[in-house]
């Protein structure tokens, strides 16, 4: 195939995060820095480590871009400035690939202090159209991220009508009942903006449901809106999350330089087998080999809301993925190797050593730890029956593909 294989670009929350993303084939990650990110929940990275975290990417050739895309108010703007001031202090091999931008008035700051770093539209900037494209084209950004509401046609067009503009499409993760994730329910419920990165997900939120359904006046006997009730409980605003992996080839053919995963705030095991299954998408459809079917098998199991083609199909078809009805959790991350067969695992689910353990190997390769082929220790060296959350302990076993930084699940 002649087309050009995206970048892949995923995100990084925190090291091991960083981490994980590159081990699974990101080509490129996006982080944030202790201020004006719209995740400002998560671990994240000081200064400092931000600094030690791009090197870090740099040197296994892996781009890394800084997300600014809080939309400030006036009172945020010194934030803003000393962001871009740490940001110009950092060394070469420490300065990002680009900012990620929401805001025009960020990006006059950035051209004006920070001019010789690239600038990529955020989402959040919801550019649905050429003409809007163009215009910050003409501002100095070089890439813009495509609004999420916007179908295959629309990114078609888009793309034919903007030559030498690199264009960035959100591939696979949350969705937002909000304008291009522009919420207010977080501030309004919880006094925490979500366009200064404090969002508290009330969109995620149970509710009691009140009134069974909704009925529009010119519309007589046509539901335009039906709650259901789980064990008295009912999650009404929460958007199913989206999944585009079946059209990998279709996005090369159109010439998308990038395809973004969402989830800075999602687990090391939940980016791993994500990351895996779109790195592997890729390369196989360049390789001929396109197996769809085996992709969407691996991210139904790391789905907690159903997953969904949203916008992209024309007349309004979406097609749904139920999530898998039993999932597979990751059991433990190696942390690294300390002996010929010993490993230090940290545990993440409860890991029962009666029962099989595949290891997650980049390329979608799912090797098998037969029961009884493998033990594991605490710290005194004696054998544990079951790992719990939260523990580290020494996995004692003899496989090839046991390597650091991997997962383990059932």
């Amino acid at each position: 195939m002649n087309a050009t294989i995206p970048e892949l670009l995923a995100p990084a929350g925190n090291r091991e995060k960083l981490e994980t993303a590159m081990t699974y084939g990101a080509s490129a990650v996006y982080l944030g820095g202790p201020t004006m990110n719209l995740r400002a929940k998560s671990a994240g990275f000081t200064w400092d480590g931000l600094a030690d975290a791009v090197r870090t990417a740099h040197a296994s050739g892996v781009s890394a871009y800084v997300c600014l895309n809080a939309l400030p108010r006036q009172q945020d703007l010194p934030r803003v400035a000393e962001a871009m001031e740490r940001l110009g202090d950092m060394t070469d091999a420490a300065r990002p690939d680009a900012l990620i931008i929401a805001d025009p008035g960020v990006l006059m700051l950035a051209r004006k202090h920070l001019p010789d770093i690239p600038v990529h539209l955020s989402t959040q900037a919801n550019t649905a159209n050429a003409a809007s494209a163009a215009f910050w084209k003409d501002f100095g950004v070089t890439r813009v991220n495509l609004a999420r509401e916007l179908g295959l046609r629309g990114i078609r067009d888009i793309a034919a009508a903007t030559p030498g503009l690199e264009l960035e499409v959100f591939a696979h993760g949350a969705m937002c009942m909000a304008v291009s994730g522009r919420c207010t329910m977080s501030a309004h419920m919880n006094a925490r903006s979500a366009n200064l990165g404090q969002c508290t997900h009330p969109c995620r939120f149970n509710y009691g449901v009140r009134a069974i359904a909704v009925e529009e006046k010119t519309r007589p006997g046509e539901l335009a809106w039906e709650i259901h009730e789980e064990d008295g409980w009912s999650s009404i605003l929460a958007a199913e999350d989206l999944c585009l992996v079946k059209f990998l080839p279709w996005f090369m053919r159109m010439g998308i330089t990038s395809l973004k995963i969402e989830g800075r705030m999602k687990s090391g095991g939940y980016l791993a087998q994500v990351v895996d299954a779109y790195a592997t998408a890729l390369r196989d459809v360049q390789n001929g080999t396109f197996r769809p079917q085996a992709y969407l098998h691996e991210l139904l199991n790391t789905a907690s809301r159903p997953l969904t083609t949203g916008f992209f199909l024309p007349g309004d078809k979406r097609v749904t993925y139920p999530a898998a009805p039993e999932q597979r959790p990751v059991l433990a991350r190696i942390v690294e190797q300390t002996g010929d067969d010993a490993w230090t695992v940290a545990v993440r689910s409860k890991w029962d050593t009666t029962q099989p353990v595949r290891i997650l190997v980049p390329g979608l390769q799912r090797p098998v730890l037969d029961a009884g082929s493998y033990a594991l220790e605490n710290d005194l060296g004696e054998k544990r029956d079951v790992g719990h959350s939260g523990l580290t302990l020494t996995l004692r076993a003899n496989h090839p593909a046991l390597a650091k930084g991997l997962f383990l699940r059932p």
